[in-house]
């Protein structure tokens, strides 16, 4: 049975997996260029086998195709036979050159991209919106005593705007349930500027995207250091993909390989589940999928519990070549 964590203080219960859905954005718009156009049946039966493998929970985004990943995600849904008691779902207003009165406009298309399935998370995508936090708290707040969303919460917030947010919607009666944020074992700037400290203080649930490291962490790329350059779309252009720093990173890959060896898991599983125990219950995780074996593989992940010292050693290895 797969342990069910609490969303913020919302009583909405997740697991400490979910499902990424950026991937479903049908190629459209400038967020959809990032992935392949998937088959409508491969994205239905990634969604079909995370629910299998016990997943609860689905993050997707207006930003993500202009709503086609949502429509993505209520046709999968519908497939599988899920029903709205069996699944929570996250969505994202898109806040790029729009005032924060958009959150109310816009709230009937979101509920029929999704169709039968509630907003159970209603998040502002990132800070980059043309109105004050207050506005926009404040339209969020009026959509969940409008019954219209179970909770709110924000993305990519820095700790000080994660504290306004919190504190506006506490004036409603309303805790900020969540910041999601980039975060992985090689990624630690939240442990750094504030944004951690600030949910572990207020009890806001931290979502991890890129959980793995666009695949960094799974180490198939120290495998093969040329496979990066066959591969379309951004990732070639990052800097951990270069070559040095395959190597630098080499050390962590290798721990977590062995430490994989000693749970039939593998090292993505094993960076999976560092990430959502090492800081308690505080930080969950939505590694995406293109192809139903992944969406197998991050759900498996929740199948096994790192003990302490392995929590503490790849923590130890992984601040030495990320420094």
């Amino acid at each position: 049975m797969v342990e069910l964590r609490e969303l913020g203080k919302t009583g909405i219960r997740i697991t400490p997996i979910g499902l990424g859905c950026w991937q479903f954005s049908g190629g459209r718009g400038l967020a959809g260029r990032f992935w392949p156009n998937l088959d409508d049946g491969v994205e239905d039966e990634i969604v079909r086998i995370s629910l299998e493998h016990g997943v609860n929970w689905f993050d997707t985004a207006e930003m993500y195709g202009g709503g086609a990943s949502e429509r993505s995600l209520n046709r999968a849904l519908k497939a599988a036979g899920a029903t709205q008691d069996d699944i929570v779902v996250a969505t994202k207003w898109n806040p790029i050159l729009r005032p924060a009165g958009s959150i109310r406009r816009t709230i009937s298309n979101r509920q029929e991209a999704l169709g039968d399935y509630r907003i159970d998370l209603h998040q502002v995508h990132n800070p980059a919106s043309l109105s004050t936090i207050r506005a926009q708290m404040n339209a969020m707040a009026d959509l969940v005593e409008a019954g219209k969303i179970r909770s709110v919460g924000v993305s990519n917030f820095r700790a000080r705007a994660m504290r306004k947010a919190h504190a506006i919607l506490q004036n409603r009666g309303i805790s900020l349930a969540s910041n999601q944020v980039h975060y992985h074992l090689l990624n630690r700037r939240i442990e750094k500027n504030g944004v951690l400290d600030t949910a572990k203080e207020l009890g806001i649930t931290i979502i991890a995207y890129s959980p793995i490291g666009q695949g960094l962490l799974s180490g198939k790329f120290h495998d093969d250091p040329d496979l990066i350059s066959r591969i379309d779309g951004f990732r070639p252009k990052l800097r951990q993909f270069r070559r040095k720093a395959i190597e630098k990173t080499r050390p962590l890959i290798d721990l977590l390989k062995y430490v994989a060896g000693t749970h039939d898991a593998t090292p993505a599983q094993v960076a999976l589940n560092w990430l959502v125990h090492f800081h308690g219950d505080l930080v969950v995780a939505i590694p995406g999928a293109t192809k139903p074996y992944q969406a197998k593989d991050n759900a498996r992940s929740m199948n096994f519990r790192l003990s302490d010292s392995e929590l503490a050693h790849i923590d130890e290895i992984a601040r030495s070549v990320s420094s």
